[in-house]
């Protein structure tokens, strides 16, 4: 990440909370894609510096992902990361699933037929995307389509809770996780198929299909990391 990734630091209100957000973010999905390792020290100055911010924010975002069990203190040595397990992701994409499985099956019910040929078509893109190695445009589209879903019934408890375990997922290192721009391009089609029928149970197991296919990717790719 780049200084031009992140907010600009001089912000009336809420700029210092903004920013660490944002630094955690970045902190938690380079754990989440292995980009640093179990045991590694995270130096303060050094991340500042890289992320072209104060050390402040980043202080602050270090001691939330403290309380969150992602990085450990250690007393006149300084932040170092957590360990994650292949279990842990595979847990936690369950939780995902289940709520995801929710949503989806409430839309099934409630989605409006244009939005689910809206969602076709770009699911359409998406894939054209995919088979260009267009990364980038792969995850706005996979995001997109996952939202409309998600948010179908309006403001609910469970997406609120569905935003808490997905900012588990590494969207800032999408294209470095193997097979993830597939698994968009091909698993969301029972999806599809399960909304447009108004099976709220097909669209449910679908999707939890499809979020667990995700977690796996997942787990697999930090054990490679491991090995490197």
């Amino acid at each position: 990440m780049t200084a031009a990734e992140l907010p600009q630091e001089r912000k009336p209100l809420g700029g210092w909370q903004q920013l660490s957000k944002e630094v955690a973010a970045f902190v938690r999905d380079s754990i989440m894609a292995g980009q640093m390792k179990p045991g590694e020290f995270i130096r303060t100055e050094r991340l500042a510096e890289e992320l072209g911010v104060s050390a402040t924010p980043v202080r602050e975002a270090l001691m939330t992902l403290q309380s969150e069990g992602s990085v450990m203190w250690e007393p006149r040595r300084g932040y170092r990361v957590a360990a994650i397990s292949a279990q842990d992701i595979i847990d936690l994409y369950d939780v995902q699933a289940y709520i995801a499985g929710g949503l989806a099956a409430r839309a099934a019910e409630i989605l409006p037929t244009e939005a689910i040929t809206h969602l076709q078509s770009l699911q359409t893109a998406l894939t054209d995307a995919a088979r260009a190695g267009d990364l980038t445009r792969v995850d706005e589209l996979n995001h997109e389509i996952h939202r409309t879903i998600n948010r179908a019934a309006g403001p609910s408890q469970l997406v609120t809770l569905l935003a808490v375990t997905a900012r588990y997922a590494p969207r800032r290192f999408f294209g470095k996780i193997t097979g993830w721009a597939n698994a968009s391009a091909h698993d969301h089609g029972a999806i599809f198929d399960a909304l447009m029928r108004r099976d709220p149970d097909a669209a449910s197991t679908a999707m939890a299909d499809h979020i667990r296919h995700a977690g796996l990717l997942l787990a697999e790719h930090l054990r490679e990391r491991e090995e490197q």
